[in-house]
């Protein structure tokens, strides 16, 4: 498992059935997590000083439970990149603090080419990977079906310090945005995607992983250029393997020369032996 043991403005405190106690920057948050499905609390007087708790309704969804009042959004730094937080209607914060050892990966691999990088970022959400790729020095074309997720990620963009660098911000549907950059002959040397599990696109596609997720792919594959740095693969998709992502870059990216990864990442439980898996990933690189 690759862990995303880096970070200092954000910690995993505890976690207890079903929950874990988060810390981000100075404000401590109660979230829910399918994966905790242990009883015994290590540290049972720090969830008391919780600032909010997200509980699930029994009806679906849920909500926020305020103990102290906080801010509608603060900020958290990663290493050189600052994002913006703010607790969301179902249970989320705009960044998957797990993904830093992802954008680790992929500002290495970029930073070691020493040469110009094209990076499509799909699925993008709030531009972690983004983020992370203009601060390598690529240059980026972010493409999402929401609008709200996409403005999030310029202030994400700026909030690091690198709104002069070269991206791009699509609000589409995926599909038919790489389709239309097939037609326009426009390549890249890099591809990210973050597909949801099921989702719908800005004119209501429907998009349901594992109907759509081989094809995406296999299309995706005309606009790798003919240096290609890597293809790289996120899910959170319940039932579904790394291996499986590594399965679909194999019959996929067949035609390209490169090794092929799997893997688990995870975040750790301070002062704990602890690891909470929070997603897959496969990958071809050069």
């Amino acid at each position: 498992m690759n862990i995303a043991n880096n970070w200092k403005d954000y910690e995993i405190i505890d976690m207890a059935n079903g929950e874990k106690l988060e810390r981000w920057g100075n404000i401590k948050l109660v979230r829910p997590d399918p994966q905790i499905i242990w009883k015994e609390k290590s540290f049972p007087k720090e969830w008391e000083k919780a600032n909010a708790v997200y509980k699930r309704s029994n009806k679906g969804g849920g909500g926020w439970n305020y103990k102290t009042k906080l801010p509608e959004s603060w900020q958290i730094k990663y290493k050189q990149l600052t994002f913006n937080i703010k607790p969301m209607g179902f249970k989320h914060t705009g960044l998957f603090p797990e993904q830093a050892v992802n954008w680790d990966w992929m500002i290495n691999k970029i930073q070691e080419a020493k040469r110009p990088i094209k990076v499509l970022n799909l699925f993008a959400y709030t531009g972690g990977a983004s983020v992370a790729c203009l601060y390598a020095g690529a240059s980026v074309c972010h493409v999402d079906s929401s609008k709200g997720m996409v403005a999030w990620a310029k202030e994400n963009v700026a909030s690091s310090g690198l709104q002069d660098r070269p991206i791009r911000y699509i609000v589409d549907d995926v599909v038919k945005f790489v389709n239309r950059e097939i037609r326009r002959g426009n390549k890249y040397d890099a591809i990210i995607m973050d597909p949801p599990s099921y989702g719908r696109g800005a004119s209501g596609e429907i998009w349901q992983f594992e109907n759509n997720i081989s094809d995406l792919i296999k299309l995706c594959t005309n606009v790798l250029s003919n240096n290609p740095l890597f293809f790289f693969i996120n899910s959170y998709t319940t039932g579904i393997s790394g291996e499986v992502l590594g399965n679909l870059l194999k019959l996929n990216l067949n035609n390209f020369e490169g090794k092929i990864s799997s893997g688990e990442i995870g975040l750790p439980m301070i002062n704990s032996k602890l690891v909470l898996p929070c997603g897959i990933y496969g990958r071809w690189e050069i």
